[in-house]
């Protein structure tokens, strides 16, 4: 309508001018063209007007009058939407479908009107600006059809979508998230930019792999900016797996002006529809659709809700896959070959491969340990208390044992009753209830699925576990294992994961392996009892494929074995406890921490200091050692450290008392940064010792305080709380990525169990494995370091023993309280090669307790009459606790001048007495002489005749001629030697006569 046909002619009457107005009017709604209806913003009283718009392109000045709009709550229901002209409610027309007062978003080819991505890396390695912007330009949510699907890199991408409501309202999402190496929350700001009232409901939880969940928020009158924001963190070369997000619903708009038409592969056949549906195999539909056309199904197919259809293939090899027939009446079972349902192929072409024709029949395979054959093609559990082998019938044990509950399936004719089989594809719904895995009588292998990147997904459900009978009232570590055999068979990127999901909350990848891998065993320890499923699943490529190209990668499990099963089988006897009465009665449990006396058969509790294996526990050897410098606690079920220690070194006894290091002590190191600059830090928990082995280190995902060192469990399922000696975490700061709070995630215990105490030397084997202990040097320690070892139960690929952990506590005088802990400068991440961590611990508090070794005594002069002895601690004080430095001591003292006279008198009296010694033996020497001259005299005279026996004598008054023969005047030294040399030749002399008499 041209413009000048709205203009109002001065000589027209005003009839005339009404009649052409709505002419004009009725001509313009017509054609929808000039303008359109908006309704106004609601006044305070809760009102609006309906007024007419121009389109942008249009110039018209008679636009109708406004009018009293509908109250601002309205809203017409599902399947109507709101025809502005009269504002009446119309029903959607066929092929076209309305929520009433909601819109739904489900269609992602393309990145729908008002949605808008925003990517940002707000903390990077990367000096400029510039180029920050730049490392994230290529980040965003990418449309995949049915789903959305969120950045795979360490950027973070905010998928975001304005809405205005009239009244309260909600946003309801599907989503799909398994990978906790990536960040996914979603938020709400109002008008005023306010984030919503809980900021922890922001973060999303987990999905279990290959299954959608949905998230609802409540939404507040006025504008909601709703936020989906993602944040990979990528830790060296771990591939971070997308966020999937579809049927984005929200409810509460004030009223829907228009139906949505179905999208391809869908219709709606009727006027009103809510929803629309989907169209069947081999037809398909196009956009808004109000029935499906069939395919030509000779030469063409289509999968359901297909937009188009596809000419059919000739057959080929990929095409077909073999099963194992189950047993039949004669107790036989062949191969067989089947299509991949649905069929696509043609074999009616000249190049098209036929089914191969059934394999021959053959025996089927016995029944699996603890069940029998019960005269059908089946296998039944024996009853409680007897046992099978699988051939024979089921027997009792022999009076005094039990059987050795469990599972183990080693022979695959049918799917157990607890296990079950699935197929699940993100957007490939002709996956869905397909077999995901085909049994096979020696094995078990993956099936054909519906495309190459479906996940085959086989589940194994145990109620719980629990120990012998005999040891029922047992706490131990190991409560059951699960091990199985297998191997994989791959052209292309295969992997094959194995989960654990505990009492069906969270599934956890607990190891998984990519591409071929030869037959090999692996085990995974069960240490709490609960309800636990666990689930292994095959995809033969994560890349989108037309065509089957990769049909025969295939994964094998040939054996499943699980011990200490709740309401298990058995195929073995072991020995257990006996009642009080006969031989014959039945097993009783042993008390905890006792095992079963092999010549009695009755309970005896394990000695000190050991603990007892749940898996053995017939005789005195499954009562284990506890490690040096460790104790087992009440129920023998596991040891500690006391956190005292002693040690002999040098003749000397060093004691240790780690009482005030019992506590958690934390660790924060970094910061370490990824590919693109991520800031990161590794958080340590560590407990040495605690309460009779209680395991008081906790580390938590997603904490958003890592300054509290005591985290309460809200329950101990919580598959993202670990509780242990030595745990991990991978904390992203709070000024990183734009989080408000410090954020954690793949938190990972690294010591469970407590080996024992050591001091220092240069390597030692921790269980199988070698540990080097001094990986903290020190030139100046004079203390020996003591070694904490710790060991993990959990099993990885690359560390096939298992973790290990060493914390080397040092005495540092100088550090009190808890200390500082460091990791080896070698090993700034705390471990070399991620198995054996090492952690050095220096406190006070690790100094040996004092003894009287450690100090001295310091005498003080005499002053008026006493002296203080002081007792001071030597330098440097290496000691703490123990003993306390004696108290002062003081004596009483004489003055010096006492003394003095008491020396003088002393020495002349010693004086005196050697003079008169001198004289005594210096005449004594001179009769010696004269008396051995007569002697020799004598004997000269009379040869051969001894003198009588007085002829040596002196007679009466004859004079002693000594005194006058030698008297001279010699000095005193020098008679005194002469006195010594004379006594020495006398003696001579005398012995010489002695020996001629």
């Amino acid at each position: 309508m041209q413009s000048q046909n709205c203009k109002k002619a001065p000589a027209w009457t005003e009839c005339e001018v009404l009649d052409l107005i709505t002419e004009t009017e009725t001509l313009c709604n017509y054609l929808q063209t000039d303008y359109h209806y908006e309704y106004t913003e609601c006044d305070s009283s809760g009102s609006r007007w309906r007024v007419a718009v121009p389109n942008p392109s249009a110039e018209c000045s008679g636009l109708p009058d406004p009018m009293k709009g509908k109250e601002c709550t309205f809203s017409c229901a599902s399947g109507e939407y709101l025809e502005m002209k009269n504002q009446m409610c119309n029903k959607c027309a066929a092929g076209t479908y309305s929520l009433g007062s909601g819109i739904k978003f489900d269609e992602w080819d393309d990145l729908p009107a008002g949605f808008s991505n925003v990517a940002t890396f707000m903390d990077t390695a990367v000096e400029s600006a510039e180029n920050k912007a730049e490392s994230c330009d290529n980040s965003s949510w990418t449309p995949h059809g049915n789903y959305i699907e969120s950045n795979r890199d360490d950027c973070t991408v905010s998928l975001i979508y304005a809405v205005h409501l009239k009244k309260s309202g909600s946003v309801f999402f599907e989503y799909q998230y398994i990978d906790n190496n990536i960040f996914f929350e979603f938020f709400i700001q109002n008008d005023q930019c306010k984030e919503m009232d809980s900021t922890a409901d922001k973060w999303v939880k987990l999905t279990d792999n290959g299954e959608w969940d949905s998230h609802f928020v409540a939404l507040k009158p006025g504008t909601n900016i709703l936020y989906w924001r993602t944040t990979g963190i990528l830790m060296g070369s771990k591939v971070v797996k997308p966020v999937l997000v579809k049927n984005i619903t929200i409810e509460g708009v004030a009223y829907t002006s228009e139906c949505f038409p179905c999208k391809p592969g869908t219709f709606s056949d009727k006027p009103g529809s809510s929803n629309c549906q989907m169209c069947p195999r081999n037809t398909y539909s196009e956009k808004g659709a109000k029935e499906c056309t069939n395919c030509s199904e000779e030469t063409h197919y289509a999968d359901e809700g297909s937009s188009q259809c596809t000419e059919r293939p000739p057959c080929t090899n990929k095409d077909f896959f073999q099963i194992h027939t189950l047993c039949d009446k004669e107790g036989k079972t062949q191969i067989m070959y089947k299509w991949i349902e649905p069929k696509i192929c043609r074999e009616d072409l000249p190049e098209a491969l036929k089914l191969p024709p059934s394999g021959e029949k053959k025996d089927c395979p016995p029944c699996n340990p603890g069940f029998y054959n019960n005269g059908s093609s089946s296998c039944s559990p024996c009853p409680q208390g007897m046992i099978s082998d699988g051939t024979k019938e089921c027997k009792a044990c022999p009076a005094g044992t039990e059987p050795a509950l469990g599972l183990e399936y080693k022979w695959w004719n049918v799917l157990p009753v607890n296990m079950k089989t699935s197929c699940f594809n993100v957007d490939n719904s002709k996956c869905d209830g397909m077999n995901g895995w085909e049994v096979a009588g020696d094995h078990i292998q993956s099936g054909a699925g519906g495309s190459d990147n479906d996940y085959l997904i086989l589940n194994l459900h145990i109620p719980g576990f629990k120990p012998p009978t005999s040891v029922t009232g047992a706490t131990g570590s190991e409560l059951g294992r699960i091990s199985f055999i297998f191997e994989t068979i791959c052209s292309a990127d295969c992997v094959m994961y194995f989960m654990v999901d505990v009492n069906r909350k969270n599934t956890n990848v607990v190891e998984s392996w990519g591409r071929t891998k030869e037959k090999q065993s692996y085990t995974h320890i069960i240490s709490k009892n609960a309800s636990f499923t666990f689930t292994w699943a095959f995809q033969r490529t994560n890349r989108g494929q037309d065509s089957r190209q990769f049909i025969r990668d295939v994964a094998k499990i040939y054996s499943i074995t699980v011990t200490n099963v709740l309401d298990g089988v058995a195929s073995s006897c072991r020995a257990c406890a006996l009642g009080s009465e006969q031989s014959g009665s039945s097993c009783v449990p042993c008390p905890a921490g006792h095992y079963i006396e092999k010549e009695t058969n009755q309970c005896k509790e394990c000695p000190a200091n050991t603990y007892l294996s749940i898996h053995q526990v017939y005789g005195k050897e499954s009562c284990i050692p506890c490690g040096p410098g460790s104790k087992s606690n009440k129920d023998h079920s596991t040891c500690f450290s006391d956190c005292t220690f002693s040690y002999l070194r040098d003749n000397q006894s060093l004691n240790y008392d780690f009482t005030n290091l019992s506590g958690v002590g934390s660790l924060m190191n970094g910061p370490s940064f990824t590919s693109k600059g991520t800031k990161f830090f590794h958080f340590f928990n560590i407990s040495l010792c605690g309460n009779e082995g209680k395991k008081m280190a906790i580390c938590a995902d997603n904490i958003t305080d890592v300054t509290v060192k005591d985290m309460v469990a809200e329950s101990e399922d919580s598959s993202s709380l670990v509780g242990t000696f030595v745990c991990q975490s991978t904390i992203i700061p709070s000024d990183s990525k734009g989080f408000r709070t410090a954020l954690a995630l793949q938190s990972n215990s690294l010591a469970d169990t407590f080996l024992g105490t050591w001091f220092s030397s240069a390597e030692t084997t921790l269980g199988n494995i070698s540990v080097e202990t001094e990986m903290f040097p020190s030139s100046q320690r004079t203390i020996p370091d003591v070694n904490f070892f710790f060991k993990s139960s959990t099993l990885t690929t690359p560390c096939e023993n298992g973790r290990a952990t060493v914390v080397v506590v040092r005495c540092n005088p100088t550090k009190p309280g808890q200390g500082d802990i460091s990791v080896p400068s070698t090993c700034p991440v705390g471990t070399c090669d991620g198995c054996t961590f090492y952690f050095m611990w220096e406190s006070a508090e690790a100094c040996p307790l004092c003894t009287e070794h450690d100090y001295h005594e310091i005498e003080g002069a005499c002053k008026k009459g006493f002296q203080e002895t002081l007792y001071v601690w030597n330098e440097p004080k290496q000691c703490m606790k123990g003993i306390a430095l004696p108290e002062k001591r003081v004596s009483t003292c004489e003055t010096m001048d006492f003394w003095l006279k008491v020396g003088a008198a002393v020495g002349a009296f010693t004086a005196v007495l050697l003079i008169a010694l001198t004289c005594y033996f210096w005449k004594k020497n001179q009769k010696l002489e004269y008396k051995y001259s007569k002697l020799v005299m004598t004997a000269n005279s009379k040869e051969c005749e001894l003198p009588a026996a007085d002829s040596c004598a002196i007679m009466e008054g004859e004079d002693n001629e000594e005194e006058i023969v030698y008297s001279n005047k010699q000095s005193l030294l020098g008679k005194l030697k002469s006195l010594a040399t004379k006594v020495s030749i006398n003696i001579i002399i005398f012995v010489d006569t002695v020996s001629l008499i």
